[in-house]
């Protein structure tokens, strides 16, 4: 097959990915100096439209990188004024006091945000500095240099036909070079899965952990809508069955965030998350506050969930991961935004310094230092023992040990060191015939949606003549194997319906995957109990169009 010939493009500094950390590390490159060149891709149809988080935002890390950015504007101004957290059983609540958290848990000074409009107002600071964005720029291959280290990145490649071959509108986009590529894609990003795997850098690590986060914004009657509330939720429904729970938060016009995490490490494969978030919306609590309301948006995204002992190396020769790319996210807070943001602006300044020195295509090894040695590292340590304890032990011990050890840390010592999390969330799936099925009650139509409804409301656009970017490394595993020993978990974990097992007159069962649905959370290549999912990336573009997530 012939070679594809492409023009490049050199800059200083190629950056994948507008989120909160890759224009952090934009904007603190042109803080640094306005002579550097630096490029940010993006490949949701615009800056935002592919970023959805709860989000209570620690001002901490937009504090380090744009102190004034209050007076420039920034679309942080929903600031927490009430903090409640609540264990649920079926029909009642239980309030657990504030008093005997631990100081981290306290939201005081913390913003309700939409992290997609936070993301479109960095993104103008950016561009003010002189960064170029390209939104709509797809990152589907690395470029590798003489002596094996990242150079670039090929963006911008359409066209190509259902069969894989090119077709009359196809193509081939562009290299885009540099001497240092920073890889912000979020979680589970098909090129930083590419350059772990390729430098081996989860070696010595424990495997990562992850949860979904499905979130649904309404708005309801002004009477009810309490502006700057944040309700957080443990306990039914999920009960022993998974790890996990919900937030509730006021922002202004009368919406709330409504949302809902299921850690994916759970072992019966008849558990399906969405389902459990719908049926949270029918307890007497949600009921009350969503009734007469409307839902206008969905959205959902995996969350990195473990922690300061299961990040891997953050550099290798000419590449930096950023974020969540990483998994930077503070469990017990629910919180990465803040990190994401000081993890670009550290990236930077060690890209910075070595630029200066005439350095390219090394490791930027302070980069690394910084993150453990740093706030981000002291942030992570407090609380990295919360998730494995959840996972072994469940809600309720792991609400006291854990507790007591966040305390411990907070106090600068811990009585039980770092514990592992042992499986990863792949290979927690347990066989089907080890569980019992789950019967879920089916949604109402005004509280709760089936899937397919509610994704219409996550404005999900794929290009259908393209191939399906969601690979199967063996097209059988999914019916011989995933489906005979597991009962199919893939109809069940995905967030937006993409996976289901169609029977037609008698014939075997067949595995369709309806990628035009998808909406590039990356639970399939994260839970599917064969490893036999690969997320790429579509053409640039598609994908969700969140508006204000």
């Amino acid at each position: 097959m012939a070679e594809i010939e492409r023009e490049a493009m050199e800059y200083d500094v190629v950056i994948v990915g507008a989120g909160p950390a890759g224009l952090s590390a934009a904007i603190r490159l042109k803080q640094l100096d306005a002579d550097l060149n630096v490029v940010v891709l993006e490949k949701g149809s615009e800056v935002g439209a592919h970023i959805l988080s709860g989000a209570v935002l620690d001002p901490c890390g937009l504090d380090a990188l744009i102190p004034d950015w209050k007076e420039k504007g920034a679309p942080v101004t929903v600031e927490v004024k009430e903090d409640n957290f609540y264990m649920l059983g079926e029909a009642g609540k239980l309030r657990i006091p504030n008093f005997p958290m631990p100081p981290l848990m306290n939201n005081h000074g913390n913003y309700i945000v939409s992290m997609g409009n936070v993301c479109r107002w960095m993104a103008e600071q950016a561009e003010e500095l002189g960064v170029e964005i390209f939104p709509g720029m797809a990152c589907s291959e690395l470029v590798y240099g003489e002596n094996g280290e990242v150079k670039g990145v090929v963006a911008g490649e359409f066209g190509i036909s259902a069969d894989g071959s090119k077709g009359d509108s196809y193509e081939p986009g562009m290299e885009l070079h540099g001497k240092y590529v920073f890889l912000g894609e979020g979680v589970r990003g098909s090129l930083s899965k590419e350059v772990i795997a390729k430098y081996d850098l989860s070696a010595g690590k424990e495997p990562q952990k992850f949860g979904i986060g499905m979130k649904e914004i309404w708005e309801i009657d002004p009477a009810k809508h309490k502006e700057g509330t944040v309700t957080h939720t443990m306990g039914w429904p999920l009960g022993s069955k998974a790890g996990g729970g919900s937030f509730i938060y006021h922002l202004e016009n009368n919406q709330v965030y409504v949302g809902f995490v299921v850690h994916l490490g759970y072992k019966n494969p008849y558990v399906f998350p969405y389902m459990e978030f719908q049926q949270f919306k029918h307890h007497p609590m949600v009921v009350e506050l969503l009734k007469g309301g409307k839902r206008v948006a969905y959205g959902a995204r995996a969350i990195t969930e473990g922690g300061y002992q299961s990040m891997p190396k953050m550099v290798a020769p000419g590449v930096a991961l950023l974020g969540c790319s990483v998994g930077m996210v503070n469990v017990p807070r629910i919180k990465g935004n803040h990190n994401a943001m000081l993890s670009g602006k550290a990236a930077a300044e060690a890209a910075f310094d070595a630029i200066k020195a005439e350095r390219s295509g090394d490791e930027l090894s302070a980069y690394e230092t910084e993150v453990r040695g740093g706030a981000i590292g002291a942030d992570l340590k407090k609380v990295r023992n919360v998730k494995p304890l959840w996972s072994k032990f469940g809600l309720t011990a792991s609400l006291a040990i854990g507790g007591f050890d966040m305390w411990c840390n907070t106090l600068g010592f811990s009585l039980l060191g770092t514990l592992g999390h042992g499986k990863s969330d792949a290979d927690a799936t347990e066989p089907a015939a080890q569980h019992k099925e789950i019967t879920y009650p089916k949604p109402d139509g005004k509280l709760s949606f089936d899937r397919l409804t509610n994704v219409a409301f996550s404005f999900t656009n794929h290009e259908e003549s393209q191939p399906a970017h969601l690979k199967l490394k063996d097209a059988s595993i999914p019916v011989e194997r995933n489906l005979a020993v597991y009962a199919g978990p893939s109809a069940r974990y995905c967030p937006a319906g993409v996976y289901e097992f169609v029977t037609e007159d008698g014939k075997d069962p067949r595995f369709v995957i309806n990628f035009q649905n998808c909406v590039h959370c990356k639970t399939c290549d994260i839970k599917d109990p064969s490893q036999n999912i690969n997320w790429t990336t579509p053409q640039g573009g598609d994908g969700p169009n969140y508006p204000n997530m």
